[in-house]
């Protein structure tokens, strides 16, 4: 694992900041939020994929591990994600109006593909290991990606 440090520590960083500013971001537009019945999803798929970069890179950061136990983790950790997404997503499509749901389609690729990431890096360092750790990184940007989607929808499409 060594020269990965930086980068999770990197990712870290960038997930606690980010989590933080959706939080400030969805206090500030709360009663809309609130007052739509997929909104709240949308929310919390947000602070889902941004926690979720946290854990992992957290859990990565722990010196010593062998691949297996961070496949483990990330596997696992992958699986609660992708579980948590599905739900919340098939959740909104039953509650969204019929002209937002191709919207959302788009939205929901892009955080399936996040959530898949970080399954597949489990089992790949779990058969190869560190190589997992490059799936590690898509499955981070992509996270990112998806959590920018819905904060954007939060944020500023829900006020036009």
């Amino acid at each position: 694992m060594s020269g990965w440090e930086t980068f999770f520590v990197g990712e870290l960083g960038a997930s606690a900041a980010l989590t933080g500013l959706v939080f400030v971001g969805v206090s500030i537009n709360l009663a809309k939020i609130m007052a739509s019945s997929y909104l709240p999803n949308r929310a919390l798929e947000a602070l889902v994929a941004l926690v979720v970069v946290l854990f992992i890179c957290s859990l990565l950061l722990i010196p010593g591990q062998s691949f297996l136990a961070i496949g483990i983790e990330v596997l696992l950790v992958g699986l609660i994600d992708w579980i948590t997404m599905f739900l919340l997503q098939l959740n909104s499509l039953s509650k969204m109006q019929a002209q937002y749901r191709r919207a959302f389609v788009r939205s929901i690729v892009v955080c399936q593909m996040a959530a898949l990431s970080f399954v597949i890096a489990g089992i790949v360092l779990l058969t190869s290991g560190g190589n997992g750790l490059y799936w590690i990184v898509a499955a981070t940007l992509l996270s990112f990606l998806a959590a920018f989607t819905d904060a954007w929808v939060l944020l500023i499409e829900i006020n036009r």
